[in-house]
């Protein structure tokens, strides 16, 4: 292959994300460009590190990012995707598409964008007093509204060009010269052209120069008359042409909306599901127009060619992640079920989808063995014709059990690639109301795994999951006969189930009015000694439902940023706010519904709990105060409600009660499935995270030296919030037996020593911790071990430079940085800064909430405040 620019750029980018994934890349940016200062604050300049990093940050796993990344570029540039662009999104959200493009860019990704200019001409149409004519629902086009289309698609063509090239991409309009078309019905809609040939050359010389082609879909005739084409239709034409992976179609609703249960549609097969879609009585009009048109498009094009509907902020998700964010629409193939081994006609292609079993691949298992035994069962098998997921499920005869065992769930990374696991186990459960199944706690897909189950017992390496099981006797007797199985194995050292985990948690709902229940067998607190979990953060939203909060104690810093992340959430309404001092006042900076102050006691708590109003409570108190208020609702006991509590006095828990609820390093689905949630202390949870990563080496007790802005010292006067006395100081305090030095050694599982002082600014934490080493590292090992642990999280920034507390103030996140470690090789320093009311609580707080009612981990915390962004 010749060396261009392009091949050159396309290695180095990929490069550079296989050196970031692998942890190896040394961060460092270079750019030519010089940007304004005025226009920082609106340009995000995505250079390719800037760029990658924010991939791994935000969107999945290690896994995920290779697995597509390798996928999308395993065709030619041109073959990745073709992207279809409304005329309403070029209106409404030009910076989120600009953004999203150059993201795909600065990766080595060259989608082709068409986009129409509908909205914009029916504006200038109207503002010269024509109705716009429709027919069939194609516009029709005299000369006058032809030179209205014309100027409104080179308008709309040199807006996104120029929105592109302001981020540093490369991108070339192509307003002509790539559909030849004929008249549609000239009599009938004048200058409507129907696309009969495409040239690629225009559209293949861009990309080979390195540019983003950006299309309008105008259309000549052989005479060179300008004929208007329909942007979906020209993209479709496109897609023919060049045989993409993806056909993208950017749209508001973000997907194909459910006409019966109001939700999103996530997956359309359409040789299993096209016929029975069309017969529902919601599919009609555009819906039904729009499924044939895909269905048209799709039968010729390759299976590996899917289209996705989705909202321009989430096509990075859609593009990256195995769980997407819209609808994917495939060819795919028609599913199977099977009752017996005689009626699989293909047997080698079954014995290839048996050897991505991990029993089988390790050789725990042969496949012979696994089919003899199979043959003596009752099961039925699902699966695709190729195979590319299959799965088995048994009559229990392990745990004697009255609920079915899927006994193998195997897919190939195409069959995860394309959503074919979703399919297949969407099938399983239209046949079997209730299920069970065991994975290792180290499978990649583990998340997917617990979002298709009602709850959810780990031990020693292994997870039992189940869904729909009503029955409390029938789940204690699931857990304690995985519990047995488990410790048996362990003793006996055996291979199947043998792991590092020693403790075992649960993580369940009956889905009975929302009540819990926890596991009585070896309940031991996941906050007890140092946490070595590094869960995913939980993005996908399986409740659409209000949340109501009732919010105690929301006088204080924390409360009113609780109130303002509440006020922007999706989903969270106040419906109680409580402050003695304030009562009767109108609640400020919420504007979702008028809230006044009350003054709730204990006694008016038990009353709405009992009413079920309130779905999560949030104690917002001092340390010792809110006990009666649990108790309150405790009493009223609507077996709906949740707590979080902001004071310590959960913190130090070891009933199993309460869940210690730092998602970065506890257990995500722990947290996802408590109602009692410690909300962890700022100087803890900068600390903890800035400690963890090198938690084995330490030789010592670390000390922590941390300076907090004056917010922290709270609304009641003291000189630790005396601006004068503040001024050109600084204020130690409580330096030894600190609660934060307990509860940081308590979580830890090591003594630490922590000396705080107060500063004279006003929000904002910075931290100097000194650790003690048992083992030599050096700084660039440090940077390599917490870029490590930390590579998923949004909020969680990991820097070589030594962090600053004037730029943590407003953001939402940890930064930890400043590594060095001396000669000796015995003694490491790092430095953490944190907002003590954002992460440090009030943001922390709202992660908490949202994994407690199954929303976007996420939701609610703006993403341009997050430290990674």
């Amino acid at each position: 292959m010749p060396y261009t620019p392009l091949t050159v750029r396309n290695a180095l980018a990929r490069s550079v994300i296989c050196k970031i994934a692998s942890k190896a890349y040394r961060p460092m940016i270079y750019t030519s460009e010089i940007i304004p200062e005025n226009t920082l604050s609106t340009i995000r300049c995505y250079s390719t590190r800037s760029t990658v990093i924010q991939l791994l940050n935000n969107i999945g796993s290690k896994r995920e990012v290779e697995q597509y990344l390798k996928y999308f570029t395993s065709v030619s540039q041109q073959q990745f995707a073709v992207i279809k662009v409304g005329g309403a999104i070029i209106t409404q959200q030009l910076p989120q598409l600009a953004s999203c493009l150059a993201f795909l860019y600065h990766l080595g990704l060259y989608p082709i964008v068409v986009h129409g200019t509908g909205p914009q001409i029916n504006q200038i149409l109207e503002g010269q007093g024509v109705e716009p004519e429709y027919s069939n629902g194609i516009r029709i086009t005299d000369a006058k509204t032809m030179a209205v289309v014309r100027r409104c698609f080179l308008q709309q063509n040199l807006r996104l060009v120029t929105a592109l090239e302001k981020m540093g991409v490369r991108a070339r309009p192509i307003t002509g010269g790539v559909f030849q078309a004929q008249y549609l019905d000239k009599e009938k809609y004048k200058l409507v052209g129907h696309i009969t040939s495409v040239d690629k050359e225009p559209i293949e010389a861009s990309i080979n120069a390195g540019a983003l082609p950006i299309l309008t879909s105008m259309a000549e005739t052989t005479s060179g008359q300008i004929l208007n084409v329909n942007a979906d239709v020209a993209a479709g034409e496109i897609a023919r042409v060049f045989e993409p992976l993806k056909i993208v179609y950017l749209n508001e609703k973000g997907g194909i909306i459910d006409g019966n249960t109001k939700e999103k549609i996530s997956v359309i097969n359409l040789d299993e599901e096209y016929e029975d879609l069309l017969k529902q009585k919601w599919v009609k009009y555009g819906t039904k127009l729009k499924l044939k048109e895909i269905k048209a498009l799709l039968t010729y094009l390759p299976r590996s060619s899917s289209v996705a509907i989705i909202n321009v902020d989430d096509l990075q998700k859609e593009l990256f992640t195995d769980s997407g964010a819209g609808t994917l629409i495939r060819r795919g193939y028609k599913l199977f079920t099977k009752r017996t081994l005689k009626n699989f006609s293909q047997p080698d292609l079954l014995r290839s989808a048996l050897e991505r079993d991990p029993e089988i691949k390790f050789g725990k298992n042969s496949v012979a063995n696994y089919l003899t035994e199979l043959e003596k069962m009752s099961f039925k098998a699902y699966g695709d014709e190729p195979l590319d997921v299959m799965a088995i499920v048994c009559d229990d005869h392990e745990f004697n059990s009255t609920i079915p065992r899927l006994d193998k769930f195997l897919a190939s990374k195409a069959g995860w690639l394309n959503n074919v696991t979703d399919n297949v186990f969407s099938a399983i459960k239209k046949d079997y109301p209730s299920l069970y199944w065991i994975v290792d706690e180290d499978d990649p897909y583990t998340a997917w795994h617990f979002n298709k189950a009602d709850g959810s017992y780990t031990k020693d390496g292994k997870i039992l999951y189940w869904y729909g099981c009503k029955n409390v006797g029938d789940i204690s007797s699931l857990i304690d006969s995985f519990y047995k199985k488990c410790s048996t194995a362990s003793e006996q050292g055996s291979g199947v189930f043998n792991g590092q985990q020693t403790g075992s948690f649960s993580t369940f709902s009956l889905g009975l009015a929302g009540n819990k229940i926890a596991a009585k067998k070896n309940k031991i607190s996941a906050c007890i000694g140092h946490r070595a979990y590094s869960t995913q953060p939980l993005r996908e939203t399986i409740n659409h439902n209000v949340g109501k909060i009732g919010l105690i104690g929301a006088r204080g810093f924390t409360g009113r940023n609780l109130i303002g992340l509440i006020n922007k959430h999706p989903y969270l309404e106040v419906a109680h706010v409580s402050s003695r001092n304030l009562k009767g006042k109108k609640l400020e900076g919420y504007d979702k519904s008028e809230v006044i102050y009350e003054n709730l006691s204990p006694v008016d708590i038990e009353e709405i709990e009992k009413s079920g109003e309130v779905d999560v409570w949030v104690m917002a108190l001092p340390n010792g105060v809110c006990s009666p208020f649990v108790q309150a609702i405790d009493a009223g006991n609507s077996g709906k409600s949740h707590i979080v509590d902001l004071s310590a006095d959960g913190r130090f828990d070891t009933t199993g009660k309460w869940v210690y609820g730092l998602p970065e390093l506890s257990n995500r689905a722990e947290i996802a499935q408590a109602t009692r949630i410690s909300n962890p202390g700022c100087y803890s949870t900068a600390s903890q995270i800035a400690i963890n990563p090198v938690f084995k080496y330490i030789g010592g007790r670390p000390s922590i030296f941390g300076i907090s802005g004056y917010s922290g010292a709270g609304t009641k006067p003291s000189k630790k919030n005396d601006v004068s006395f503040l001024n050109n100081n600084l204020v130690p305090y409580a330096l030894t037996d600190h609660t934060h030095e307990k509860e940081i050694s308590f979580h830890l599982g090591k003594k630490v020593a922590f000396m705080p002082h107060v500063g004279q600014w006003f929000q904002g934490i910075t931290l100097t911790i000194n650790i003690p080493l048992k083992e030599k590292l050096t700084a660039e090992d440090a940077f390599q071990l917490y870029s490590e642990k930390y590579a998923n999280e949004k909020m969680i920034s990991v820097i070589k430079d030594t962090p600053y507390v004037k730029d943590i103030s407003g953001k939402h996140g940890v930064v930890v940085g400043g590594f060095s470690v001396n000669e000796e090789k015995d003694r490491m320093a790092v430095v953490a800064t944190i907002d003590n009311l954002l992460k440090g609580a009030a943001t922390q707080c709202l992660q908490n909430i949202n994994l407690m009612m199954k929303y976007d981990e996420y939701a609610g915390i703006p993403e341009s405040k997050m430290v990674c962004a």
